[in-house]
C-alpha cells in the first residue's frame, strides 16, 4: 500500500482496547513510525498499551495543539511524500472529529495524500445511538458559549430549532462545568423537551439516560469531572 495518512481513534476512557478497537488498528500501528498527536506523553501510554512490544524510541512524534503554527502542519505530511506513512492520534475518540485534526487531513487531500481513518469509538455518535433521539438529522455545536448570557440565548436557539426542524441538538461540555450547564438547560428548556445525558461513555461507570426536562429536575445527576454529551429534542 502507498503511503498514506491514517486516523487512528483512541479509547474514551481507561477502556481496554480490545473492548473499543478493532485488531487491524493494532496491524496498522506496528507499520508506522510517525505519528501526529495532541499530547506525547498520552499518546505514547495508548501506543505501549495497544501493543506493550512496540520500541516507543523509534518513532517520531510531532505535537499538534492550538500553539502549532499552519506552517509546521505541513511539514508533519514530509515523511508521506518520502514514502513512509504518517498516523494522527486522537486524545479520545476519533481524530478530527470535536478534536484537532481536520487541517492536517485538509492538508493531505491537498496534496493528493491517501487519507484511511479506521474504525473506532465516537462518543458524539453512540450518545446519539443510545438517546432516542433523530438519527436522521443532528447538529453537533461543540462547546457553548462560556459567557452564561450567550450561553442562554444559544440554549434557547437550540431548543426552538428542535422543534421546528425536528433535529436533534448535542453539545459538550469541559467536565468541570457539567453540573453548571445542566442547571442552565433545566432552567431554559420547557418541561417536556427531552434531554440526553452520556456520560463516561464505554467505561464501567457508563451512565446515558433520556429524561425531560421536568422529570430531570427530580433526579439530577452529579457529572462533575465526567466526560458528557448533552443532547436535545422535542
Amino acid at each position: 500500500m502507498a503511503a498514506s495518512l491514517f486516523l487512528i481513534p483512541t479509547t474514551l476512557g481507561d477502556t481496554a482496547i480490545s473492548k473499543a478497537l478493532p485488531d487491524y488498528n493494532t496491524i496498522v500501528i506496528l507499520s508506522i513510525k510517525h505519528f501526529i498527536v495532541e499530547n506525547i506523553r498520552t499518546a505514547r501510554r495508548f501506543l505501549k498499551k495497544t501493543e506493550p512490544s512496540i520500541d516507543i524510541d523509534t518513532l517520531t512524534f510531532f505535537t499538534l495543539d492550538k500553539h502549532t503554527s499552519k506552517e509546521s502542519l505541513t511539514e508533519f505530511l514530509k515523511p508521506v511524500e518520502e514514502g513512509y506513512s504518517v498516523g494522527i492520534i486522537s486524545e479520545a475518540g476519533c481524530p478530527a472529529i470535536a478534536d484537532p485534526g481536520a487541517e492536517v487531513v485538509a492538508i493531505a487531500h491537498r496534496k493528493n495524500i491517501r487519507v484511511i481513518p479506521l474504525v473506532g469509538p465516537s462518543s458524539i455518535v453512540l450518545a446519539l445511538m443510545a438517546s432516542g433521539f433523530n438519527g436522521q438529522s443532528f447538529t453537533f455545536h461543540g462547546y457553548l458559549p462560556i459567557d452564561n448570557e450567550q450561553r442562554i440565548k444559544t440554549l434557547k436557539m437550540l431548543e426552538q430549532r428542535m422543534y421546528s426542524e425536528e433535529q436533534t441538538q448535542l453539545f459538550i461540555e469541559t467536565p468541570y462545568r457539567n453540573n453548571k450547564i445542566l442547571d442552565d438547560i433545566l432552567k431554559t428548556c420547557k418541561p417536556v423537551t427531552k434531554l440526553c445525558i452520556a456520560a463516561d461513555i464505554t467505561l464501567d461507570s457508563e451512565y446515558i439516560k433520556t429524561l425531560s426536562i421536568s422529570d430531570w429536575k427530580k433526579q439530577k445527576p452529579d457529572l462533575s469531572k465526567r466526560p458528557c454529551i448533552f443532547a436535545l429534542y422535542g
